[in-house]
């Protein structure tokens, strides 16, 4: 009868853990940081399901348009819709690294949940390792699925888009760029966590962080393609497949191939001007550019740097935890 009423007794426990899709020391991470992890994914669902409707109501005025056989004008010129989710997508890396890199560790080590849970059945490694994985999980997922309904949206109609391919706007929301983006603001994010020990200073350094490395980053967009350049007779029309090339710089050149700067000849009068032309010889205008096929090649080089920078700060803070004291 006993025997009976433990089995019994014990089932229901058996079952009831075995639905839990996470154990251990995942389920407690989740479980901790649910709050954020359900407004990061909440975010992302908002965004894919923008997108996907901003996309049908272009489909939509471009079919009425008459599109591609007629000029549809500018679309997407002032359109709010573009417009905030350009925000969500250029916001969404200071997030993850304020809201979820930065608390990860040093709300544990603040609170001492960090010592509480070491001093269980559970090492350093195990409890850090499951704090990563859910922060970085969370950063690819959302990554993934806005960058890949932005690029669908984006490439068949980027013509008809206000900004240029080599635009923030684009570049670092297309392609592999924007999951490695989040990885990086995210790990970015926890290892100033772990050297701050505290939420709050952690947070601020984050956000000043982020701010600061978006804008350098703009820096490092433009250099990380080789530029080429073209030359074509003087006030001549550039041709039209340089349509979608971003153009880096712009001079005007000699027979000799010597090059000056485009406002050598910015005279005060049009007499001025021709004899300063015809003095050093001026027939060419010459442009660097970037052309749009080195697009792909500079988004997974600028991925390849990010996920570099993601490996190192994750490698430090392995480090720093494994080794100093919680």
């Amino acid at each position: 009868m006993s025997s009976t009423t433990t089995l019994t007794g014990t089932k229901p426990t058996g079952l009831g853990s075995g639905r839990r899709l996470l154990r251990g020391m995942p389920w407690l991470v989740v479980r901790q940081h649910r709050t954020a992890m359900v407004c990061v994914l909440g975010l992302t669902l908002l965004g894919a399901l923008w997108i996907v409707y901003e996309r049908h109501e272009l489909i939509q005025a471009l079919d009425a348009a008459g599109w591609p056989g007629k000029d549809a004008g500018d679309p997407l010129q002032g359109d709010r819709g573009y417009g905030y989710i350009t925000t969500i997508l250029g916001g969404l890396p200071l997030i993850l690294a304020v809201f979820v890199g930065a608390p990860l560790i040093a709300g544990d080590q603040e609170n001492g949940t960090a010592q509480l849970v070491t001093t269980q059945s559970v090492t350093r490694r195990q409890w850090l390792i499951a704090k990563l994985g859910l922060a970085y999980t969370l950063a690819l997922v959302s990554g993934l699925v806005l960058s890949a309904l932005f690029t669908w949206w984006w490439e068949p109609y980027r013509s008809l888009f206000p900004s240029q391919w080599i635009d923030g706007t684009i570049f670092d929301n297309t392609g592999p760029v924007l999951p490695a983006f989040l990885l990086f603001f995210t790990a970015a994010g926890i290892t100033i966590g772990c050297l701050a020990r505290r939420v709050l200073p952690a947070m601020v350094v984050t956000f000043l962080f982020t701010v600061v490395a978006q804008f350098a980053w703009d820096e490092v967009r433009v250099r990380l393609g080789s530029t080429q350049m073209f030359t074509y007779p003087m006030d001549s029309e550039l041709p039209a497949r340089f349509s979608e090339s971003y153009e880096v710089d712009r001079w005007v050149g000699n027979a000799n191939g010597e090059l000056f700067g485009w406002g050598t000849c910015a005279e005060a009068t049009e007499k001025a001007q021709n004899a300063c032309i015809e003095e050093h010889g001026i027939v060419n205008d010459v442009i660097e550019y970037l052309d749009y096929s080195q697009m792909a090649a500079m988004q997974w080089t600028a991925a390849g740097l990010l996920l570099a920078g993601t490996a190192l700060l994750t490698g430090f803070t392995l480090w720093r935890v494994s080794r100093r004291p919680l």
